[in-house]
């Protein structure tokens, strides 16, 4: 069983930064395909972006270009930095964990408002 605890949401000015972290316990972390979703309300959840036990990366073609999501094998952890942060980032964002037997696990998310 993974346990995932994300930290560094807020609120932000449109513009501005944050830097989100993800805590993975439970498992062996190198092994983990990690990722960020984040909902709206009233939106469907969605991912924003991953990086793999290789850590080869995708993203939301909207966060392209402001946003970067890393790992760090050694402390377990995953980051998304957030740059350019625009209104429509606003949303509860979530790591993910994935592991070799597809189990999906999830944190308990946290807030990130961009205000315009």
């Amino acid at each position: 069983q993974v346990q995932l605890v994300e930290s560094g949401g807020g609120l932000v000015q449109a513009g501005g930064s944050l830097r989100l972290s993800c805590l993975a316990s439970g498992s062996i972390f190198s092994n983990l395909n990690m990722g960020w979703y984040r909902q709206a309300p009233g939106r469907q959840r969605e991912l924003v972006g991953r990086v793999n036990r290789f850590s080869s990366t995708i993203y939301l073609e909207a966060v392209k270009g402001r946003f970067a999501i890393s790992r760090d094998n050694a402390k377990n952890e995953t980051y998304l930095q957030m740059t350019s942060l625009k209104p429509e980032d606003t949303a509860v964002y979530y790591c993910n964990a994935v592991d070799q037997k597809r189990n999906a696990f999830w944190g308990q998310g946290t807030q990130v408002t961009v205000s315009s």
